[in-house]
């Protein structure tokens, strides 16, 4: 199994920035890509960055392009995403996704609270 655990997220003014850390334990050799995804109340879960095993691969959500910079570690088995310029409506829980060797299932982490106020 892996588990992941994020943390990094709080309230932060418009304009604002914060970093996100998700560090992951257990069967490391099993990961594959890793990313963060996000969900607001009342919304569905939705990708935000994901990065593949050797960094080589990024893909961003059009809403954060420009803003929001994801980068991987995997010396400390970490990812993180720098977020600058933060918006109200990136308010969200953000959750860690971690894809496995041999598996379609993903492993999530428990989720970090980001609040943006105005």
């Amino acid at each position: 199994q892996v588990q992941l655990v994020e943390s990094g997220g709080g309230l932060v003014q418009a304009g604002g920035s914060l970093r996100l850390s998700c560090v992951a334990s257990g069967r490391i050799f099993a990961i594959l890509a890793m990313g963060w995804y996000r969900q607001a109340p009342g919304n569905q879960r939705e990708l935000v960055a994901m990065v593949s095993s050797g960094g080589g691969t990024i893909t961003y959500a059009d809403s954060v392009k420009g803003r929001f910079t994801i980068s991987r570690d995997n010396a400390k088995n970490t990812v993180y995403l720098q977020m600058n310029s933060l918006k109200r409506e990136d308010t969200a829980v953000y959750y860690c996704k971690a894809d496995l060797r041999a598996t379609i299932v993903p492993t999530w982490g428990q989720g970090t609270q980001v609040t943006v106020s105005s």
